[in-house]
């Protein structure tokens, strides 16, 4: 077995043993698993940061409830939608923030009117290969856990770049804004 399968196996192994990610059966309830990714490879880092958010497909606000393990212990976290390109405010959105705890662990949990779908039609994401976007294969919304202090949530945009201190999202998303 080559190195890169059994890399993926075990990627996929963490990830499941973390429970479900993903529509939850027929339901309007999906979760998504957030991780510390190393900035050079873009992989999960073994052992590192995660977080795990459940929300809702559709709705006329975004329901959520996310919580972060491994993190920087008392430290503000900002949960934001990343719209493709850099800085990330096409639209991009804050979601909510909170503060770790002495163990590093963060309970944010929220509705909010994101007063559009996601991804937005203006995010690189929604029609990748188009209109000069990057060619991913997926179309979805990033959603990232970033320092408080790196995120401008009146711009909606990243004003600061600590790519070791945040969680990334491990699968693209999608929210119907039903309104």
């Amino acid at each position: 077995m080559s190195f890169a399968v059994l890399a993926s196996l075990l990627t996929v192994s963490m990830v499941f043993a973390k429970g479900p990610h993903g529509q939850a059966g027929k339901s309007n309830i999906a979760h998504l698993h957030l991780f510390e990714k190393d900035p050079s490879t873009w992989e999960i880092v073994e052992d590192g940061a995660w977080g795990k958010m459940k929300y809702n497909l559709a709705g006329s606000t975004f329901d959520f409830v996310f919580n972060g393990h491994g993190l920087e212990s008392n430290t503000e976290y900002t949960l934001i939608y990343y719209a493709d390109p850099w800085p990330g405010n096409h639209p991009g959105a804050f979601i909510a923030s909170g503060t770790t705890n002495d163990e590093g662990d963060i309970h944010i949990m929220g509705s909010v009117d994101l007063k559009m779908d996601l991804p937005h039609p203006d995010d690189a994401n929604h029609s990748p290969g188009q209109d000069g976007a990057p060619d991913t294969g997926d179309e979805g919304a990033k959603i990232w856990l970033v320092l408080s202090s790196d995120y401008d949530a009146d711009g909606k945009k990243m004003i600061g770049w600590h790519p070791t201190e945040y969680l990334f999202e491990h699968n693209l998303i999608t929210f119907d804004d039903t309104d």
